[in-house]
């Protein structure tokens, strides 16, 4: 008689453990099951422009594959590329840089992936400083780079923006860097040129810690607030990097093409750390980059209709009962509070305890999805997250259908 064997069970690294799973793509996981099922859903979840890319760049890829670009490319990225890059950021962000402050990586994320990999060292105890609530990713790759991320909690009272007194009392002998999100994800908020010049002003006094500064929605402003580039600030433009990328402005989140600019040192680590990874982006993706940075009138036919449809979904926001919510400024997002709707009674009688849970039955009983602001921290678990990167009927239907369902809610 056979018997049969018990095979050890593998086990998995204590680092791939302790990271959780992206609930926004949880979110979006399941709105495409629903949708499979023949399911009518209106999502509010995905970060990304409803637009396609703009041809001009599509073409600028496609030339490039014809002629032949298909082989292993530098680390650090084409010259024409970097160029392009620090070309852009010279003109219309006033930061100093050359070719060799700038480093090309497939998307912001791994950007600030690698950013961090450059200046935390695992095991010493160092710190990032973080206002919250802020993007879901930001803390899993702190921690992957070995350090530990303190908050600087904000609120719906302050647009979600705190002060250089807040930021200066969370840094301690440890601290190694600030991590600053302007226009932000998940918030639609963003700092005005004189209280990021203010912040200036405290770093100053700190000047061995670093400032990842996230711009990746440094094009998507939908008031009269100016953008300014931390890294513009002669003072403390040592200590700035400069994360960016061509996903949101230019309708290109599939192509993973994102950026940094940063103290040469640093993007030199930055190319030697990825040329261990990944060795670069795709090889014609890099043709399309000199390309988008000059499609501004493009850019800003996008920027006027995520204008349109920011005042559309606030103005439809305020209407929610017990509801509070910032005005959208910049990104694509608007984040309510809706924690007074906890402990009470959905129309389908559900008892509300958090906003996992208020997410799930506004799934189930309206089709309406967005996304819980449980993983953004700070006082993201008292809101939820809409994109408007989708189209005004969607808007005008799904956010209408919120509040009918929130004023059937009962104690």
């Amino acid at each position: 008689m056979q018997t049969s064997t018990i095979l050890p069970t593998m086990k998995l690294s204590e680092r791939a453990k302790s990271i959780p799973p992206s609930i926004t793509l949880a979110i979006s996981a399941q709105v495409k099951e629903l949708k499979a099922a023949g399911k009518d859903v209106i999502a509010f979840g995905a970060g990304e422009p409803d637009f396609d890319t703009p041809e001009k760049i599509t073409n600028a890829a496609i030339e490039a594959l014809r002629l032949g670009v298909t082989h292993y490319m530098p680390s650090s990225g084409t010259p024409e590329a970097r160029e392009a890059i620090a070309n852009k950021l010279r003109i219309e962000n006033n930061i100093e840089c050359t070719e060799a402050n700038i480093s090309i990586n497939s998307g912001a994320k791994m950007s600030i992936n690698l950013a961090l990999m450059s200046i935390l060292d695992p095991g010493k105890n160092q710190e990032v400083v973080v206002p919250t609530p802020a993007w879901v990713s930001y803390k899993p790759m702190i921690e992957l780079a070995g350090g530990t991320m303190i908050e600087v909690p904000t609120s719906v009272d302050t647009g979600f923006k705190c002060t250089p007194e807040e930021i200066e009392a969370a840094i301690t002998p440890n601290t190694k860097a600030i991590m600053l999100n302007t226009p932000s994800n998940p918030c639609g908020t963003m700092y005005a040129p004189d209280e990021l010049r203010a912040i200036a002003v405290m770093l100053q006094k700190h000047p061995t810690v670093y400032i990842l500064s996230d711009e990746i929605y440094d094009e998507l402003i939908y008031s009269d607030i100016e953008h300014l580039s931390l890294g513009s600030i002669p003072e403390i433009s040592h200590q700035v990097i400069t994360i960016n990328g061509l996903s949101k402005a230019y309708a290109m989140t599939g192509w993973r093409v994102g950026y940094a600019c940063a103290p040469e040192n640093v993007a030199k680590a930055m190319n030697t750390l990825q040329s261990q990874i990944n060795t670069s982006i795709t090889s014609f993706c890099y043709a399309t980059i000199p390309v988008a940075l000059e499609m501004k009138d493009e850019v800003e036919e996008m920027r006027k209709v995520f204008a349109k449809r920011a005042a559309l979904m606030f103005e439809l926001i305020q209407k929610w009962p017990n509801t509070e919510c910032a005005q959208p400024t910049g990104a694509f997002y608007a984040f309510p509070k809706i924690s007074y709707y906890y402990g009470k009674t959905t129309p389908a009688g559900t008892v509300i305890q958090d906003s996992v849970g208020f997410v799930q039955a506004l799934l189930d009983e309206t089709s309406v999805a967005v996304v819980p602001g449980t993983d953004f921290g700070g006082c993201g678990p008292d809101h939820i997250r809409l994109s408007f990167a989708c189209s005004e009927d969607q808007i005008e239907t799904g956010v209408s259908k919120i509040c009918d369902w929130l004023s059937l809610f009962t104690t």
